[in-house]
């Protein structure tokens, strides 16, 4: 589906920060069929913009030299769409939260900060000018869904709902605990989710999910292009999930939904 716009609140631009943008071009590309369009960056090196049909989808980029030097591996960064993203950034720290980059002009395309909740999930706002964010979503190989498993959901929720404006909804889940599901506009965005155990003392994150026609056919190509599996396929009411790790260990999430 083509969009224009994104509503405050939804998740609006997926990028890849990694340590080989080569490798993970030609791996996406032949994962989701994507189109690479490299763009000059004024520090240095190409800002690979992805597309499907001539529309932006997502981004692949270099890793910046101190993310690396704080030994953080190469990762998906989300994005969340704002209208003011100053008036938004200056009501964090008020909230409980934390502004790791303050607000800033990206050339012409846009302004962001990057902050993180009360719980540590680390995300990125963006009030759009020239660059709305991904121009194709909820379709194969292209922005689908994005989840925060964080150690206190009911926290993480509030200072969205507080920070956004968003709504949310807690569905309950097979093993007792609870999905909670972030809305912007009417429409569900996101998801928010209490870490299992196995995930107990790892930082909260967010996970980008791109949509493709099977699950179970997708891990199957992945794996031959060198990817790992994190979690297996996964039914679930809307659909079937797995996340998997690329050739750089950046996890990722894929979603087949209902229909597809």
């Amino acid at each position: 589906m083509k969009v224009s716009s994104h509503t405050q609140g939804t998740p609006s631009w997926f990028e890849l920060s990694t340590t080989d943008p080569a490798s993970a071009v030609s791996f996406y590309g032949r994962l989701f069929g994507w189109t690479d369009d490299p763009r000059p960056m004024p520090e240095g090196g190409d800002y690979h913009v992805q597309l499907i049909e001539g529309d932006s989808v997502a981004a692949i980029g270099p890793q910046m030299p101190g993310e690396i030097e704080q030994g953080l591996p190469p990762h998906w960064n989300v994005y969340i769409a704002v209208d003011d993203v100053d008036a938004t950034t200056g009501k964090v720290e008020a909230g409980g939260g934390s502004v790791l980059m303050p607000a800033m002009d990206v050339m012409d395309v846009g302004r962001m900060s990057v902050i993180a909740d009360p719980t540590g999930g680390v995300v990125c706002l963006w009030q759009a000018k020239a660059h709305i964010g991904a121009e194709r979503v909820g379709e194969p190989g292209t922005n689908a869904w994005a989840e925060l498993a964080t150690s206190d959901p009911d926290r993480a929720a509030a200072f969205f709902r507080d920070l956004l404006g968003t709504e949310t909804e807690s569905n309950p889940m097979p093993d007792g605990s609870a999905y909670t599901v972030m809305k912007a506009g009417g429409q569900d965005v996101a998801g928010i989710f209490k870490m299992p155990a196995e995930m107990q003392g790892m930082p909260s994150m967010w996970t980008a999910y791109f949509g493709v026609e099977n699950v179970d056919a997708c891990i199957e190509q992945a794996q031959g292009l060198g990817a790992q599996v994190v979690v297996p396929g996964q039914d679930i009411p809307e659909g079937r999930f797995a996340v998997l790790a690329d050739q750089q260990q950046a996890a990722f999430g894929i979603y087949q939904m209902t229909g597809s």
